[in-house]
């Protein structure tokens, strides 16, 4: 098969692997589309020599099902032809979602989906503030935080131009002094705060919540550190999500209930654009340039 194979540092390229082989509990899928994600950048540092990367995918097993997969198992990741996965992992997809719909519902929109429901606890009536909204994960946590039942959400990034889910009451950008326009747009303090990027904007946030406020960390775009006064934590709670940590059944949940608002309409999907699995590299740098879109990884004849 033809895949992307990393072999040490800075050494990768598309060429022929060895196709995977299924164990006990694991099964093999074909390939039709692969998600990339930037925890797909960060963990190439990480992984074991030599690899294929990617974790999600959608993709065809033996027995004809298309399903979407978020996990793969190591060595053979999603972009390539075929790719191993535990066989209790795939979750069977109608054909009346597209890939890229159903790509842009998986790791980014499960923590999208999960930072509210889940990890933030949303309850009917809270205000909503989600950072980074012009991202995948913004994108999602916008629209399930009106599903979920909030009453204001306010969506905040650099490019408030770039924010396309539907269902803000508000938006903040976050140039110049944003933490006054935060603050003037909390009212009286935010309940929740989804926040995909970290740095200076979780700071700003954590300002402008509610007591008993909850800011849910999902991601570091903006920074791996934060200066936190000891002052803004008092009666509010800083709190981490991340998809690893979630059982299989309550993604599974998850997942399937937003394919159903998709398929009701209730629900838009990322933006996505596919590309070429062997023009990967330029698909990386862009994924490192922080796109306002899903792009997926397409092998051979199915890019065409």
């Amino acid at each position: 098969m033809k895949a992307v194979v990393l072999r040490g540092s800075g050494e990768i390229a598309f060429e022929e692997h060895p196709d995977p082989v299924s164990a006990n509990g694991q099964a093999v899928v074909e390939v039709l589309a692969a998600g990339l994600n930037p925890v797909d950048l960060s963990r190439m540092l990480e992984a074991d020599l030599p690899n294929i990367p990617g974790n999600e995918g959608i993709g065809r097993l033996a027995g004809g099902a298309r399903v979407y997969f978020e996990r793969t198992v190591a060595p053979f990741g999603s972009f390539a032809q075929r790719a191993l996965v535990e066989a209790a992992r795939p979750i069977a997809i109608p054909d009346a979602l597209g890939d890229g719909p159903a790509l842009s519902l998986g790791i980014a929109g499960l923590a999208g989906w999960l930072s509210i429901q889940r990890t933030g606890a949303l309850q009917p009536g809270e205000s909503v503030l989600v950072l980074g909204a012009s991202g995948a994960v913004g994108h999602i946590a916008v629209q399930a935080a009106r599903l979920l039942g909030a009453s204001r959400i306010v969506a905040a990034a650099r490019n408030v131009s770039a924010i396309s889910a539907p269902g803000a009451d508000a938006t903040v950008a976050l140039t110049g002094d944003y933490r006054r326009a935060l603050a003037d747009a909390a009212g009286s303090g935010f309940d929740l705060v989804i926040d995909p990027l970290y740095g200076e904007p979780l700071v700003a946030s954590l300002a402008a919540c509610a007591p008993g406020g909850r800011v849910v960390c999902v991601g570091a775009s903006a920074g791996a550190t934060a200066a936190i006064p000891r002052s803004l934590l008092y009666g509010r709670s800083l709190l981490s999500h991340g998809n690893r940590t979630v059982p299989v059944t309550v993604k599974r949940d998850a997942y399937l209930r937003m394919v159903g608002h998709v398929l009701a309409g209730e629900l838009a999907p990322v933006a996505h654009e596919a590309i070429a699995m062997e023009r990967f590299a330029d698909a990386f740098e862009r994924q490192r340039a922080h796109p306002h879109a899903k792009l997926i990884l397409v092998p051979g004849e199915l890019a065409s």
